[in-house]
């Protein structure tokens, strides 16, 4: 009992708040949906329980759905693992080669990075992903990726069992004409006469499983290869994006007389990565381009009174939207055609850092500030969407 107790604690039960989110509830709809149906149709209409197939085949789909839930749920509720608040190595003289993290106020462990989903730093970050409404880490990679492998291998096994629970009900029904198929939903098959017919509204929601089915084999098939690439290589998906973006730079950069960073087993390459890194985030801010605010802006994620195109084209992003009021300050970074990403400016000194307030805002209601020397420079994206 005392063991039971310390594991639901109160902590715990705070971290249900992350179902209710729409991530969470479509990925759960879809288990439940293909999980249900493909039981249904296997003990009514096509593999009955009182067969020793039927029996195995049960078992069967009650096996992966138990694993599919215990692995999705242990990367929910599990968590990436967080850096510490306030977290400094115990060697101080450490502290020169990490990052120092000014909203957790504390340095940043090797391979972790700021979530500003999750607002913590989180220890060898790979993503944030929407449909488990957490970061993917150090803690909960595994169970991310075994959910990764066993969903579409269920979603199969499903799938075969709708497409012949319809090849045999439906084998009587069918009628072929010279131009036209004909399913006579009204007979039901005699031979043997199902507990339950199999009508309409069954083949419907048969179908629409399948549908499901499928379009989750093939997504989250395509996302487990991605992941199994990187894992293989001994990287995160953002260790691999800064990599992609620092092989038009290598050449510039002498690995030799890179540091040994003390905590990476001598790894030169992952020194480099995080030199790397620390150059790309100076050379976005130098990139960045300062808009003053001409008209008021509630935040709302699809405004009206913007323009129909700006409604139309909001990006279709987590990433937050912020309010903005005449005369304030923004600093971009990116940018789409009719919208701008950047930290809102609170003085006129244009300090960098003073501010973390960003988002999303309409191109509309900003313009580039004349006596910025940078206004000569587009933040990033934008060129491109021109």
């Amino acid at each position: 009992m005392g063991t039971f107790c310390s594991v639901i604690k109160f902590e715990n039960l705070q971290e249900l708040k992350r179902l209710c989110h729409w991530g969470p509830i479509i990925a759960l709809g879809v288990i439940a949906i293909c999980s249900t149906m493909a039981m249904i149709d296997s003990v009514l209409w096509y593999w009955p329980l009182h067969t020793t197939g039927g029996s195995v085949n049960f078992i069967m789909l009650i096996n992966w759905t138990v694993m599919i839930l215990y692995n999705y749920f242990n990367a929910m509720f599990v968590g990436p693992g967080f850096v510490p608040l306030g977290w400094k190595p115990e060697i101080s003289q450490d502290t020169m080669y990490l990052q120092y993290c000014k909203v957790c106020q504390a340095y940043k462990a090797p391979r972790s990075h700021h979530c500003r989903k999750c607002n913590r730093c989180v220890m060898k970050m790979d993503h944030h992903c929407p449909w488990i409404n957490n970061c993917c880490g150090y803690q909960n990679h595994a169970s991310f990726t075994l959910f990764l492998l066993l969903a579409p291998l269920g979603c199969i096994h499903a799938a075969f069992i709708f497409v012949m629970t319809m090849y045999t009900q439906l084998y009587h029904r069918l009628s072929f004409g010279w131009n036209t198929v004909k399913i006579d939903m009204s007979a039901a098959r005699r031979d043997p006469l199902p507990i339950v017919p199999f009508g309409l509204a069954a083949f419907a929601t048969t179908l629409f499983a399948l549908g499901l089915a499928l379009g989750t084999t093939i997504a989250v098939g395509m996302l487990f290869f991605i992941q199994m690439k990187i894992i293989l290589r001994n990287k995160t998906s953002i260790e691999s994006w800064i990599e992609e973006k620092a092989k038009d730079r290598i050449q510039y950069y002498q690995l030799d007389e890179v540091f040994v960073f003390p905590y990476d087993m001598g790894s030169r390459w992952r020194n480099f990565k995080q030199i790397e890194q620390l150059k790309q985030k100076a050379d976005k801010r130098v990139r960045s381009v300062r808009y003053k605010v001409i008209e008021d802006y509630s935040g709302a994620c699809c405004p009206l009174n913007k323009g129909i195109k700006t409604f139309f084209t909001s990006p279709c992003t987590e990433e937050p939207r912020i309010q903005l009021q005449k005369g304030e300050f923004i600093l971009a970074t990116r940018g789409l055609r009719y919208w701008l990403y950047g930290d809102k400016i609170l003085d006129d000194s244009f300090i960098e850092g003073v501010s973390r307030i960003r988002g999303w805002f309409p191109r509309k209601c900003v313009e580039k500030c004349p006596c910025d020397a940078e206004t000569d420079q587009a933040p990033e994206g934008e060129k491109k969407n021109r």
